[in-house]
């Protein structure tokens, strides 16, 4: 603040400055050469003067203010059961302040002031630290760089953050994730900008009329209006002069030439009309003769003349070639490209590929090109209105090719349709109690579990732990090993566990690379063997070991984790410490079999935080179609939705996803692939009614729990591994958990059975071998009433022990 109060003293306007615990970013005016560091370096006992005086016009100030003032009981809420939005209270808290700055009195200011300056500030260790460079104790370095440092990048990126709340700007704001982004590493990874596609062509020429004063609102009414559109727009002929009018523009344009406002030149051979302040201009760019009598400001020779009129050029025309200004001026093209070249340098100008229609690279103004994206983002985002949460219901399962009618599902072989479904599940956290039995054959008609071993032996699939649920399960990540590195960047292990028996399984890997069972024993020792595999699992479920096959995982969830027994000894044999060829000795537990190896290398070589959150954001937006932050929080991917808000933020400015309302009551930051946006769309109304699905309480495909609520309902369903939903056209019609062997039953299934059928089919169509509910809506099976019972008999459940049975 002080600095920001010298600065404005030294150049005579405001100087924007943004400050933070890392440092301090300074925006100087255009007409500063060099960093005044003389006036950086304040005086310690001016210090106090200047901190005091400039707070009080701070955010800073205006955010602690709010605080206070709740605190005091000053900003009481309309209704007590009801929270008061932020941007309301800011509001208010800015009415009560401009009232109370008329008392410099009052209680609550002063307040303000003492917690800024004692609580928030240092003022005594800055008084310090500014004697110290005094005294020559502490140095300044000055360097010049041509970009910011990695280090200075997050003080960039925080910039916008401060301006965009700049009358009060929360003191405490989550930025983790922009903080690791680098931009120009961004642009690299997302290609060049395709703005052909992103522009909307009605969009280009509704702005294009605008800036060339040729719609309602646009257009001169008067002498004035006409003088000024003379100055915006350059020289104008008689016609078009008399189409930028509303009515007869003549005696308009002949009143401002009789009062030497405008005056007339020649170009091209052509008469045409200019404002009198740009006669200079004219002359010392184009040649123009200039008329006798005008003031001698407007005939002071100009410094950069072509590159005025060039530069209003682009400032009232879309995207244009250096051919049409040339034409439009009567200059050679030559002259032209070099005005263009220096106005690019000067980050006026910028060349691309915009117009829809366009061949070649065209030139642009700066801000007539934001404007552009601007103004078809929101066409863009007005094409999708939301649809209700049930129809993103029905989208998922389509999205992940799930249908109720299995010959409904795409051909290729069973092996094709599992690499699919594998990209879309890649990175999710998985019950593996579920992956094979709920999840895959859902997805991949005739999953034959040899297909997941075929790819896991060729090297193709990777599967890690991703933590333990109870004893004997826990939750698996299947990547494709080529993408590990990228997806897999920035998950740190659940909970490594500790011990002796854990760091010997961790040398013996680190040492040997990829070991059997045997290895594992032979550098454990002297470990039991029931030691060395449960420090074996554990670090599986850590996420730092994993094997190149499935068979140990099904294995452990099989509960055979002991060691099996071994190969008897033939009776008689005189050297029994001699190897027998042809036999083996003993088999290891079947939960160790397989080759075991560290996981560390498979995340080599590390990606850069952008890469990382860049191959992520496309990863959920493969899985999910349409990303919302509901969805990522439930995931529990790294960082949260803010890791990957910042990449999917560019991802739309460049038109490679949407951005808009698609859901209702999910938000406003969803993100979506323009495909997903038409198909989600197109599920609006079904062309027949599908039948019911049974999914995975936890498959990404079923959203109740995550993405959507769950209906209101008294048994309490959540996404636990073995719970399943039966879902129809959207809406959740039951909850089954199988451990706990409960049921609930929503209100969509009240008129409507169909939710009996498909739990009955689990079983018939040997799923499981049997299914039994104990408990409906958290009551007992007597006290449940007959709407549900009836429909469960009649599917076949029968009364048992202790509650109702089916049976295959």
């Amino acid at each position: 603040m002080a600095i920001e109060r010298r600065l404005a003293e030294r150049f005579d306007m405001p100087v924007e400055t943004m400050w933070g615990d890392d440092g301090i970013v300074i925006r100087l005016p255009e007409s500063a050469e060099d960093v005044p560091l003389g006036e950086l370096l304040i005086d310690p006992d001016d210090i106090d003067e200047l901190v005091v005086s400039t707070l009080p016009t701070t955010s800073l100030f205006a955010a602690r203010f709010r605080e206070c003032a709740g605190r005091a009981l000053l900003l009481p809420r309309r209704r007590p059961d009801q929270r008061t939005p932020l941007w309301q209270q800011r509001q208010r808290a800015a009415d009560l302040l401009a009232v109370a700055a008329k008392y410099p009195t009052f209680p609550i200011l002063l307040e303000t002031s003492r917690e800024c300056l004692q609580d928030v500030f240092d003022v005594p260790a800055l008084r310090e630290v500014l004697g110290q460079l005094r005294s020559r104790a502490l140095r300044v370095v000055s360097v010049d760089t041509p970009r910011a440092s990695p280090f200075s990048q997050s003080l960039l990126f925080n910039w916008i953050a401060a301006y965009m709340y700049e009358g009060d700007a929360p003191l405490a704001e989550r930025r983790a994730a922009a903080l690791a982004l680098d931009r120009d590493l961004l642009r690299e990874l997302l290609g060049a900008e395709e703005l052909r596609e992103l522009l909307d062509p009605g969009v280009l020429a509704d702005l294009e009329l605008e800036l060339q004063c040729l719609v309602d609102g646009r257009r001169a009414r008067s002498a004035d209006e006409l003088h000024d559109v003379l100055r915006k727009v350059g020289d104008l002929s008689a016609a078009e002069v008399d189409v930028r009018c509303e009515g007869d523009g003549a005696p308009w344009l002949a009143t401002l030439l009789r009062e030497r406002r405008a005056i007339a030149v020649r170009i091209g051979g052509e008469e045409r009309f200019v404002a009198a302040e740009d006669a200079a201009r004219y002359r010392d760019a184009l040649g123009c003769a200039l008329p006798m009598g005008l003031p001698v400001a407007f005939t002071d020779p100009v410094v950069h003349p072509l590159e005025d009129l060039v530069g209003r050029y682009a400032r009232t025309h879309g995207p244009f070639l250096a051919d049409g200004v040339s034409r439009r001026l009567a200059v050679p093209v030559e002259r032209v490209v070099g005005a263009l070249r220096a106005l690019e340098a000067q980050d006026r100008l910028v060349r691309g590929e915009f117009r829809p229609e366009g061949h070649e690279r065209e030139w642009c103004d700066a801000e007539v090109l934001r404007q552009l994206r601007r103004r078809s983002l929101a066409a863009l985002r007005r094409e999708v209105e939301p649809v209700e949460q049930e129809v993103f219901a029905r989208f998922l399962p389509e999205w992940h090719g799930i249908r109720a009618n299995d010959s409904a599902r795409g051909g290729g072989t069973s092996l094709d349709r599992l690499v699919e479904a594998l990209g879309l599940l890649q990175g999710a956290a998985l019950p593996a109690t579920v992956l094979e039995t709920e999840v895959l054959p859902a997805r991949v008609r005739g999953f034959r579990p040899s297909d997941l071993d075929e790819l896991c032996a060729a090297g193709e699939v990777v599967w890690l732990g991703a933590g333990a649920i109870g004893a004997s399960d826990g939750r698996v990540r299947v990547y494709f090993r080529d993408q590990l590195a990228l997806l897999g960047a920035g998950l740190e292990p659940v909970d490594p566990p500790a011990g002796v028996v854990h760091d010997a399984v961790r040398s013996v890997l680190a040492q040997q690379g990829a070991s059997f069972w045997s290895q594992l024993r032979a550098g454990t020792a002297p470990a039991t063997e029931a030691e060395v595999l449960t420090a074996l699992w554990d670090l599986v479920w850590a996420g730092e070991v994993t094997n190149d096959s499935m068979t140990p995982l099904r294995s452990f969830l099989a509960g055979k984790a002991r060691k099996a027994p071994s190969r008897s000894q033939a009776p008689g044999l005189r050297f029994r410490g001699r190897p027998r060829p042809g036999r083996l000795s003993s088999i290891g537990p079947a939960s160790g079999a397989g080759r075991w190896s560290l996981v560390a290398p498979l995340l080599e070589p590390v990606p850069t935080p952008t890469a990382a959150s860049h191959a992520n954001a496309l990863q959920l937006l493969e899985r999910h179609g349409i990303v919302t932050r509901e969805a990522v929080i439930a995931e529990g991917a790294a960082g949260g939705f803010a890791a990957v808000y910042g990449i999917l933020k560019v991802l739309e400015e460049r038109g490679q996803v949407r951005r808009g309302y698609f859901v209702a009551g999910l938000g406003a930051a969803q993100f979506a692939l323009p495909g997903a946006v038409d198909r989600l769309r197109s599920l609006r109304e079904p062309e027949a009614p599908s039948g019911p699905l049974v999914l995975a309480a936890t498959d990404p495909a079923q959203p109740y729990g995550a993405a959507l609520s769950w209906p209101d309902n008294s048994g309490r369903p959540t996404r636990s591994a073995g719970a399943m939903v039966v879902l129809a056209d959207g809406l959740p019609q039951a909850w089954y958990d199988r451990r706990g062997h409960h049921l609930v039953v929503f209100g969509a299934a009240r008129n409507d059975e169909r939710w009996a059928d498909a739990l009955a089919s689990l079983v018939k169509d040997g799923r499981l071998r049997s299914l039994e509910i104990r408990k409906v809506d958290g009551q007992t099976i007597a006290e449940t009433g007959p709407e549900v019972v009836a429909p469960l008999k009649r599917v076949g459940f029968v009364d048992g022990y202790r509650g109702l049975v089916l049976r295959s």
